[in-house]
């Protein structure tokens, strides 16, 4: 998601049951995601949680957690989740306070930052739910890891290597390598920085350095392909499922399938907003269709910022008839309520909030009902 809510208040509290399935144990089989234990075909459902990429750069906490007890996400709200009918859950870090560079984290240490990541992942598996783990935040050396970045930097293959062997033993995990890859734009609307989907596979271009809510100022650094960080994974002794988002915000997947890297692991990434380009039933027949038909696809990221819901709801429709998945940005509380904010949370209790929430929570538990 492009837009930093830093002071979002994630949600919360929740005196219920929580989910009783194990967490799956994932492998990609042909055009499938496949939980192995069962050897069913597994189609991740569920939310974003926000706040590893951004509390521990701003220096109030590793993550945001509504327990006022705790600094830290509990077991309560990963059962929480799990009430809603998700089955996975993405969760967003950032690079910097990961590696421990650049005066990062701001708050506490990086062995404490770390340990925060592992053990929200381990209460997500606990609750029964899948973990996506997905460098969100990154910069180049020397740089703030604030917001996004256009492409990979040269530190990303070691946050890489050090996530995956952190990692690399839990089957309920897997990697999204890069979040929203972009081309970028001056104030006029001319184009500025081409990426092309050479460098999207090899890396070499030189993207703007500043983040993609600040102004130009011609400074650039060298980015690395999605060839090195699947390397980089693989290189750890990781095996895991590997998500890779298109261009464009992650929204452009026309070349995804000519240009990826060579893993039998592979899953293709699609980012799905009302405001993006391929927004449309037509777009999506025409572009992610014949992708998912050859490899998975599961959509990171989607929302809506009209006040309506028929932009997610025709979208979950039609993924569920392909065997797509998709994750709600996202499962917070947002300070401004209103009903363009993408918040699935309407309060601290679990409440879900209008148009994205009650339109996910309800489509969740219908297809439940289904099972």
């Amino acid at each position: 998601m492009r837009a930093a809510f830093a002071g979002a208040l994630v949600a919360v509290l929740c005196l219920c049951a929580g989910a009783s399935a194990a967490a799956p144990k994932l492998v990609v089989k042909g055009r499938h995601l496949v939980d192995v234990r069962s050897g069913k075909t597994f189609v991740p459902r569920g939310v974003n949680w926000p706040s590893f990429e951004y509390a521990c750069y701003y220096g109030y906490g590793y993550s945001d957690a509504a327990d006022p007890k705790t600094t830290h996400p509990t077991s309560t709200q990963a059962r929480l989740i799990a009430r809603w009918h998700a089955n996975t859950v993405r969760v967003p870090l950032n690079e910097a306070c990961w590696l421990g560079v650049d005066g990062q984290p701001a708050f506490g240490h990086v062995d404490g930052y770390r340990a925060a990541v592992r053990s929200w992942v381990a209460k997500l598996n606990r609750a029964g739910l899948a973990v996506i783990l997905d460098l969100h935040w990154s910069a180049p050396p020397g740089v703030g890891a604030e917001s996004q970045r256009a492409m990979p930097d040269e530190r990303s293959p070691d946050f890489w290597s050090s996530v995956a062997t952190t990692f690399k033993r839990n089957r309920a995990v897997v990697f999204d390598l890069f979040n929203e890859p972009y081309s970028r734009y001056d104030d006029d609307g001319q184009l500025v920085f081409d990426l092309t989907w050479g460098c999207w596979l090899s890396g070499g271009c030189t993207p703007p350095t500043v983040n993609d809510g600040e102004p130009l100022d011609g400074s650039t650094y060298t980015a690395v392909g999605m060839a090195d960080l699947v390397d980089a994974v693989r290189s750890a002794g990781a095996t895991q499922p590997i998500m890779l988002a298109g261009r464009d915000y992650a929204n452009d997947l026309g070349e995804w399938l000519t240009n990826r890297p060579a893993d039998k692991q592979l899953v293709a990434s699609f980012h799905n907003y009302n405001r993006q380009a391929c927004h449309s039933v037509s777009c999506w027949n025409r572009t992610i269709a014949p992708i998912a038909r050859r490899v998975p696809v599961v959509t990171g990221e989607f929302g809506e910022t009209d006040c309506r819901a028929s932009h997610v709801n025709s979208y979950m429709s039609w993924a569920d008839k392909r065997g797509i998945g998709y994750l709600a940005w996202a499962w917070w509380v947002l300070r401004k309520n209103g009903c363009k904010q993408l918040s699935v949370l309407a309060n601290t209790s679990g409440k879900p909030k209008s148009p994205n929430g009650t339109a996910l929570k309800a489509h969740l538990a219908k297809l439940a009902k289904r099972r």
